[in-house]
């Protein structure tokens, strides 16, 4: 499977790059990326919800009244969960809502993920450039030459040029990550992906199941 590589100015080099079958052209896993989706999503909770137990209310713990002979229901406190402004019967507690996933299973979600993009014909490979400095203006005028204006787009780079990173930092749909942490919620997320020129060899390091 080969891809165009383009430049900065979004025009062909003449040039074209292999994209291994075994990361970019498998049979996309649906379960699979589901559970990184789920995981990563779940990660980013914060889990801090706690309701008020009996333990944890102020009040009397004076019995209301006695045991029998009242024609009612026993009652033996006032934070009873029953009453009005009572505790509250299996409450939320803080917890952590993450859980963990195979490295072969992150790893399957992440060729999927690819393979899935390729498919709908959204993965582009660009050759590196750096930006001189940090301007926004110019990271724009890179996304415009792409046709990906206006489009949620994320760029997979082999290391993070601080410029490129503060340049697109302010366009809301667009994003920029480093290509050892990117994951299948990445991909998945974005409506087009461009992929460095030297990203595709680390992708395929990474990520290969026919290593030597």
């Amino acid at each position: 499977m080969e891809a165009v590589v383009f430049n900065k100015q979004g025009q062909e080099t003449g040039r074209k790059l292999d994209l291994p079958e075994d990361v970019f052209g498998i049979e996309p896993n649906n379960h699979v990326m589901y559970l990184a989706v789920k995981q990563y999503l779940a990660s980013l909770r914060s889990g801090t919800h706690k309701a008020k137990e009996k333990s944890d209310l102020s009040g009397s713990t004076r019995k209301l009244h006695k045991q029998k002979g009242t024609g009612g229901s026993r009652k033996g406190s006032i934070k009873n969960p029953l009453f009005r402004g009572g505790a509250r019967v299996f409450g939320p507690r803080p917890r952590s809502y993450d859980f963990k996933l195979n490295k072969k299973v992150i790893a399957l979600s992440k060729r999927s993920a690819l393979s899935s993009k390729v498919h709908d014909q959204k993965i582009i490979v660009v050759e590196d450039f750096t930006i001189d400095t940090p301007k926004t203006k110019e990271y724009i005028e890179f996304l415009k030459n792409m046709n990906l204006e206006g489009q949620k787009v994320l760029m997979i780079v082999p290391d993070l040029n601080i410029n490129v990173l503060l340049s697109s930092r302010n366009i809301p749909e667009a994003d920029v990550i480093e290509v050892d942490s990117f994951n299948a919620y990445d991909i998945l997320n974005a409506e087009t992906v461009l992929i460095s020129e030297n990203s595709v060899g680390v992708i395929t390091e990474l990520l290969s199941t026919t290593k030597a």
